[in-house]
Parts: C-alpha cells; structure tokens; sequence
C-alpha cells in the first residue's frame, strides 16, 4: 500500500561543463543566485539559537553549491581573553572590556572582508549578538564601503523553558565554562544575558530600521517578520529559515534491497529485488518494528526496487520522483567496463571530476543536489522520517546531513543493507550505522589515484582533437595558437575557459613555446608562477 506525493524539481536549467574544477563550478553556480557577496548579520540575546541557525543556514548554502562559511565573534574573543572569569565581562560599563569586544568585531570583519573579496566567498554569516544600533551601523558602513549586500537574521526568544533547554545543552560545555558546575553555568550565564538587555534595541521594521533587509525568527520559528527581501538569495535563506525546527526527531537513510542490476554490476535502469534484496526488506521490517518510532513517514523513489523494498513494511509509503536514482544517460543498464570500453573519454572524464561530470544525455552530481533540495527542505520540517533511495541520492542527502564537500559527496561509502541513523544535535547531525546481517555486492568505487587520472591522454586527446587553431583569451589580450585543429573552441566557453586554465597550470612564468603535459604545442606568457589550484580558481579576467 502506498500513497504517490509528486514534487516539483527546483533545479536550475544552465549548461555546466562536466570538466571545470569543482571550485570553478561552485563559483559559477553561486554566480546565478548573487550578483554581489552577502554578509549575513544575526541578531538576538545569548542562548536565541543564532548559531545554531548560523551552522545550519551554512552547511545548507554550502551544500547547494554557493561559498558561505561563518565567521563567530566568540571564538575571536576567547582568542584575545584566554580565561573567562565572569560575567562582568559582558557589563556595558566595562569600558575595558568593551574596547576588547570592539576590537575583536573588527578583526573578525576585516576576516570576513578577506573571504569574500579574496578568497571568492559568496556569503559570510557574521554570529555575534549584535545587539545595538551603534555595532549594526558600524556593520553597515563596513559592508557599504565593500559593496557587500546586508541581510539580518534578529532571533527572538522570551520562552524561559527554550532559553534554559539551550544554556544547558550548548552553554554547559562552552570554552567559557571547562569544568563547572550546571548550578553555576546556569546562574553566571543568565546574568551575562541580563548584561546584553540592558542596551538591547531590537530591529525596528516601522520606523528605524524599515529600509533594511532582514528576517525576525520569533521563538524558534512560531513566528516570522519578513522585511524588504533584496533578491533570490535572500528569498533562498528566508524559505529555509522557515522550515527548519528544533523538535527531536530521527531520519533513517538506507538504499534499496540489492537489485538484480546489483547482482550483474549495470548501473541505473528499473530492475527488481534479488532475493538477497527481498531478505534484506523483511530484516528492514523488524528493525523499523524494533525501534518502535512514532509516526514514523516512510518515503521511496518511483523506481521498482525501492518500491518493492518499502511494500514488506506493511506501511503506508510516499513515491518521489525526485528521489530517483542518479540519470546516467547513455550509459544507463551499462557495467562500467561497458563504459570504459564503449566511451573510453568519458570515463575518463567522470574519474577526472565526478562531481560536475553529467552524463551524456544523463545528469551529473550537481544537477543531483539541485533536484534534491526540495527533499531536504521537507525532511527539515517533518519528525521521524525513513527514506529508501538510492546510492548516489543517498551521498547527496548524507552529504547535507554531514555537511561534507563536493569533493567528498560523490565518494561516500553508502553500502547496501546498511541503515544510517541520523539524530540531529545542538550543532550538527549524530549518525549511526546499522549493517543488516544480509549480504549485498559491494557497489563502491574507490576515488581513482591522480596518477591515475590527472590530466591523462584520454582527457587531453579528448579535449584537444578536432579544435581550431586558436583559442581567445577572453579577457582578449593574447591568442594561444594549436596546430591541426579544425572547429572553433569560440563556440564552447565552458572548455574554452577549461583549456586556458589548464594551460595556464602548467605554464612557466615568461615562457613561449611550451609542451603542455608533452601533448600540444601552446604560446603563452605569464607574469607569475601559479600552481595548478590557483590557475583554477583565479578569476577570468586575472587570466
């Protein structure tokens, strides 16, 4: 028994070039959602969740490709003050010390400064209290003068249960406080909050701060005020602060029962359980039976083998397209000697950078996380959740859940018969990992040595037979000449660019006629010595 629930994908329709590095690729995704870097500012009293949500909103805004990361004021503090005494620190008449936190503030945003315009961040989540006129308007003026855009995030709290449920999971074991008692945690931290009331001014959506953009998140999300959203970022950051919830709850991930496809090592296609697939649903069933989880909502892909999983649960089930296994294309039903035999660039390619390489015809790991956000956004408001997917659906929702890179997701180890447990906590996600005493066939692919791979005649031939004779520069101040070449790379900017950073890799400074990687002939001048990560990741124009 099932009920069919269909989704909406919210992936984004661009061509991504399958060989670009996946720092170039993030760059170039995050480029369609901000047309300027963000500077995210919480706001809010000690112990309102700020940056609980500033870890989440991160490893979200990461996890779908744009270039955020968090810079924290405490950490910067305890960095200037090595032993937290007392609360007293925290008085507003403590000149002392509030010349020391001013100080940390500028330090913290000078490193902020550093991340976006240095080392090509997109957005900066600025956790610090925040809480007067004066420190905002300094922030403001700091992100004026860098042409940075402003978003607030105010979170406000005024239930004392919340409040205290929070000192005591997180503040408890705090740096501030190594070796304490609760009682006097407790105690010592409620009367730093006191100290922040005393010059607290809320943002002011009528008058004051009217012309501002931000979010007030009223405790822990009954509530919101939203003011003056600026663009599809900020939108972004909005619908996810509004889903996400903080109640206990559990998420199981677990692939399908080994498929018939399994058995023969073809990748993709429709194919059923083996009876080892069909052992492992009914041990399925007695583990799900076992944890007895309350309402517990059990979703599958619209693919017969997760289907066919789900029915021995004797529960009702959720069909997601979305959730569908990875689309390979042309290589679909395909043994990946098939691949390497029939499409020999290809494969190689996919080795080369298995994150952004798409499929022929098919869809890459990029593409992947794009269909999947709305699943990540529905299991952030839902409870006890079972999801039974796929390998490479599975990898991009662990991936989130784990907060993992790109480099990283394509290559997790997402065994067969094996459930993942998650049970989030106060800063990121617990997992456990239960093995099912059935046996699969191991599906894993290592990650291929760079030997291996890196930058191999198979890619090169690849990317260089049938060419032009020259190459523009984009930035159109020289020519790179190839010889016995014949269509224009003009025609194709994603390679293009590909080809010149490549060259530019492996470039001696104020050199000519030179081997690239002893296969073509290339002339190009270059002013400074790069490695291979830092011709990646310059910006065109610097090219």
């Amino acid at each position: 028994m099932h009920h069919t629930s269909s989704f909406p994908s919210e992936s984004c329709t661009y061509e991504q070039s399958p060989i670009l590095s996946v720092s170039d690729a993030d760059m170039s995704w995050a480029s369609y959602m901000t047309n300027s870097p963000t500077l995210i500012v919480m706001i809010g009293l000690p112990a309102r969740g700020k940056t609980y949500m500033s870890k989440k909103l991160t490893r979200y805004l990461n996890w779908i490709g744009v270039p955020t990361k968090v810079f924290n004021l405490g950490v910067y503090r305890r960095e200037a003050v090595k032993s937290y005494k007392s609360y007293d620190f925290f008085r507003h008449d403590n000149k002392e010390a509030m010349e020391i936190r001013k100080r940390c503030a500028l330090v913290a945003l000078e490193d902020v400064k550093s991340y976006l315009l240095v080392e090509c961040g997109q957005i900066a989540v600025f956790d610090a209290t925040n809480t007067t006129r004066e420190r905002r308007d300094l922030i403001l003026n700091f992100a004026k003068e860098n042409a940075f855009k402003v978003f607030f995030v105010e979170s406000v709290c005024d239930d004392p249960e919340v409040i205290a449920a929070n000192i005591l999971e997180v503040k408890v074991s705090s740096p501030d406080y190594p070796e304490r008692h609760r009682e006097n945690v407790m105690e010592d931290f409620l009367k730093r909050i006191e100290c922040y009331k005393v010059t607290y001014q809320p943002l002011d959506p009528d008058a004051y701060d009217k012309d501002l953009s931000f979010i007030k998140v009223i405790n822990v999300g009954q509530r919101f005020l939203v003011n003056r959203v600026q663009d599809y970022i900020q939108s972004k950051i909005v619908y996810y602060l509004m889903n996400i919830h903080v109640q206990p709850r559990t998420i199981y991930l677990c692939r399908h029962g080994e498929s018939e496809h399994n058995l023969l090592g073809r990748i993709g296609g429709d194919s059923g359980l083996s009876p080892r697939g069909k052992q492992f649903s009914q041990a399925l069933k007695k583990f799900i039976e076992e944890q007895e989880i309350v309402d517990l909502k059990v979703w599958t892909s619209q693919l017969k083998r997760t289907i066919q999983t789900a029915e021995c649960l004797g529960v009702l089930y959720e069909q997601w397209k979305i959730l569908n296994e990875i689309d390979a294309g042309v290589c679909e039903e395909m043994t990946y000697a098939e691949i390497e035999a029939k499409y020999p660039e290809e494969f190689a390619m996919r080795d080369q950078e298995k994150y952004l390489y798409r499929y022929p015809g098919g869809e890459s790991y990029q593409d992947l996380v794009q269909r999947l956000e709305p699943v990540i956004m529905e299991l952030e408001r839902q409870g006890n959740v079972l999801v039974i997917s796929h390998q490479a659906v599975m990898r991009c929702l662990l991936a989130y859940f784990l907060d993992k890179s790109a480099d990283e997701l394509p290559y997790l180890r997402c065994p067969l018969h094996t459930i993942f447990k998650l049970t989030p906590v106060a800063y990121g996600c617990k997992v456990e990992t239960i093995t099912m005493d059935v046996e699969a066939v191991d599906t894993h692919r290592d990650k291929p040595s760079l030997n291996s791979v890196s930058f191999a005649a198979p890619l090169w031939l690849h990317l260089f037979q049938n060419k032009s004779q020259t190459l523009l520069n984009p930035c159109q101040s020289c020519l790179v000449p190839f010889s016995e070449q014949k269509d224009s790379l003009q025609k194709e900017p994603p390679k293009a660019e590909f080809i010149l950073r490549s060259i530019c890799a492996f470039q001696a400074p104020g050199q000519g006629l030179q081997e690239a990687q002893g296969f073509l002939p290339v002339f190009f001048v270059l002013p400074q010595i790069l490695d291979p990560q830092q011709a990646f990741n310059l910006p065109m124009n610097k090219l």
